[in-house]
């Protein structure tokens, strides 16, 4: 078999955006697709809590303070004419007019900087979260390493996925071909949000473990739970932490989700 379908679709979208780098990859021999065996089929052990007064629909209610959205974003565009459509959750969204959205069954959106993740989030009237707000989300109630519990359960989050970049033969750690859009598309590394029903704290915040790292509001540059290749390597589960670049640096690994304060009683 070849790459992935949709990997390869990506690539000839976009190879001619991304330059010399996408047309080698392009025109590259066919590599041999891995063999996907089944996840084994996982339990959720944790009780999701219905109560989540004060906050949108598509918001948890953390620790009684704040509201977290329950997925990890992805984006709409907005025309000129106020009219939204999906934004490609495989590019990155600088310059356009776009805001955040928490949906269940979606691709989060990867490639997001920092600064166009707080964008979003104030387009749609919430903010990023603060990196404590973030950690307290993720432990859940018992405040455990995981959001599940305090031991790590092997495929509980996408947190063993398949390195993209080895599928594809990249051996370069370019800007660009850390920005290709056929990493994500490549079968086996992204998962759409809330399908690892495991991947779930009692407050009902889905994927805040591996798939995607999360941006929070740190001017330094932070983001937060690691993503589909690696929850231990700056930290374990909740705890990871990665501060080694800018608000403004994006790859195929970094996506976000929103924060926002509780609506006040009337």
């Amino acid at each position: 078999m070849g790459a992935p379908k949709r990997a390869v679709a990506a690539v000839a979208s976009f190879a001619i955006a991304f330059g010399a780098a996408a047309l080698v990859i392009a025109c590259a021999p066919e590599v041999a697709r891995p063999v996907v065996r089944p996840r084994p089929v996982l339990v959720p052990t944790v009780r999701i809590a219905s109560d989540s007064a004060g906050c949108p629909k598509d918001m948890a209610l953390a620790a009684g303070t704040f509201c977290i959205d329950r997925y990890e974003a992805s984006l709409v565009e907005i025309a000129g004419d106020g009219r939204e459509s999906p934004f490609p959750w495989n590019v990155s969204p600088e310059g356009k007019s776009v805001r955040a959205v928490s949906v269940s069954g979606a691709y989060p959106q990867g490639y997001i900087s920092g600064k166009d993740a707080d964008r979003a989030c104030r387009a749609s009237g919430k903010r990023l979260c603060d990196p404590r707000e973030w950690v307290t989300a993720c432990k859940g109630p018992k405040k455990t390493t995981y959001p599940y519990g305090e031991a790590r359960r092997r495929g509980a989050c996408n947190d063993h996925g398949k390195n993209p970049r080895q599928i594809l033969g990249i051996r370069a750690s370019t800007w660009n071909a850390m920005n290709l859009p056929a990493l994500n598309a490549v079968e086996g590394t992204l998962s759409k949000t809330g399908e690892h029903e495991t991947c779930v704290n009692e407050w009902g915040v889905y994927d805040m473990v591996g798939n995607l790292h999360e941006w929070v509001a740190d001017p330094k540059g932070t983001f937060q739970g690691g993503y589909y290749l690696d929850t231990h390597e700056n930290g374990e589960g909740c705890d990871y932490r990665t501060t080694a670049h800018v608000m403004s640096y994006h790859d195929y690994s970094t996506g976000f989700r929103c924060c926002r304060d509780l609506e006040a009683e009337e």
